[in-house]
């Protein structure tokens, strides 16, 4: 494990509710799920950017004494460096620098695991890395040293630009198809007029937990940040037996950078095709609200924060001051308090899930003949039976059924309705 120094760094001026602590935090836990030795945290109240080294020279040069003192190997900003401040950065402290968007991208590196996953993840890093070759030349040149290689340094660059440059329009590519495959996915869902819901909310706020107690899915689930990088959709059964597409995506974060959200859009193409949200909130964790606010900038910036949005209020297991869920639940419109681990109340959910889809349901009576148990097994699997009886001349039927499937088996003239 690598012993690293944490930097916090807070600016005079940031327009956001985040204390230095709450940032410290937070970074702190990124580094841990990346499995860092975390040696120690220094906070930096930072009153203005310097173009050279972020926080001003004499800072960076403190933080090289620190780090000498006690045998740091890796040190990580809480904010993102440019290629000439990481740099400057490195070659006055005299280790390795890196920044919270590097952090971010090595831990989803980590958890991905289907082959789009680990193209998306690669797609991100070089596109992170590319504009920061630049001036890299020189370290380079001292790689080689010596007759016939003196001075590659630049020559070597612009190959490596132009291999960075040909893989990222190959992963873009492959990425393409991957999209078309979905899309056609999705598409068979349209036509069957399947709703879809996706569960969206800040990292580790429990989304996984809340897709495998609803549908059995497996999903791994872990008490640790960006443990799903690949989305999951699974089939749900609702109590009017109408079924629906839930699909768990991957967590957000304050101030998640703008590139990684356009270089992980095709994970969250789930978010923007579903009908309705739900946005899962962790109620013990005490930035709850700075939380909600960071997911509904995400949202925003996916063009999906005006969709219909059911809040779960989750881990209401872990609260101690009951009152305090009675406040959410006023701050939160559309809430239903829940406990995804124990499956506490998720009746309650579901129901309101039900209610958002109503409409798509009809009632109706059918007299079907003895010799089509087939469709007894469609209305099993595709609605709910409310009544059957096994009568001489057939059977009666009463259920709920998707418009789209009664109007189709009408027109297929598979059915009678009894009048």
């Amino acid at each position: 494990m690598e012993k690293t120094l944490l930097v916090t760094i807070k600016l005079k001026n940031q327009r956001d509710n985040w204390k230095i602590e709450d940032i410290a935090e937070e970074l702190e836990e990124l580094a841990t799920t990346s499995g860092a030795a975390i040696i120690d945290n220094i906070a930096v109240n930072c009153d203005k950017i310097t173009p050279n080294f972020f926080t001003g020279r004499g800072k960076a040069e403190e933080i090289g004494f620190l780090c000498l003192e006690q045998e740091i190997d890796t040190v990580i900003f809480s904010c993102d460096l440019s290629g000439t401040q990481q740099r400057n950065l490195e070659e006055v402290i005299g280790k390795k620098t890196i920044d919270r968007t590097q952090l971010i991208l090595d831990i989803f590196a980590r958890h991905a695991r289907s082959p789009e996953g680990n193209m998306q993840v690669e797609l991100a890093q070089l596109q992170y890395l590319l504009p920061r070759l630049v001036g890299k030349g020189v370290i380079l040149s001292r790689l080689g040293g010596g007759i016939g290689t003196r001075g590659p340094g630049e020559q070597k660059l612009e190959v490596d630009r132009r291999r960075i440059r040909k893989r990222i329009d190959k992963l873009n590519d492959d990425l393409r198809h991957y999209a078309l495959h979905r899309q056609t996915l999705r598409k068979k869902r349209k036509d069957n007029e399947l709703p879809m819901v996706a569960l969206v909310g800040y990292t580790n706020a429990g989304k996984s937990t809340l897709l495998n107690a609803l549908t059995q899915a497996g999903q791994i689930v872990s008490d640790s940040l960006f443990t799903t990088l690949d989305p999951l959709s699974k089939s749900l059964h609702l109590p009017n037996g109408e079924n629906i597409i839930i699909s768990d995506t991957v967590g957000f974060l304050n101030n998640l950078p703008h590139h990684l959200i356009e270089a992980f859009k095709a994970t969250l193409e789930e978010v923007v095709e579903s009908d309705l949200l739900i946005h899962v909130l962790d109620v013990a964790h005490p930035r709850v609200h700075e939380h909600s606010k960071a997911v509904f900038e995400v949202l925003k910036e996916l063009k999906s924060d005006e969709k219909p949005i059911i809040t779960a209020l989750n881990k209401i297991d872990l609260l101690n001051d009951k009152m305090w869920l009675n406040t959410l639940k006023a701050d939160f419109a559309n809430s239903i308090e829940i406990s995804a681990k124990l499956k506490q109340n998720l009746d309650a959910l579901m129901l309101e899930i039900q209610k958002r889809f109503a409409n798509r349901m009809e009632i109706f009576e059918v007299m079907v003949s003895h010799s089509r148990m087939d469709l007894v097994d469609l209305f099993h699997r595709e609605g709910k039976i409310k009544e059957i009886k096994y009568l001489q001349k057939g059977i009666k039927i009463k259920l709920s059924l998707p418009k789209i499937l009664l109007h189709k088996l009408l027109h297929n003239k598979e059915i009678d309705l009894i009048n």
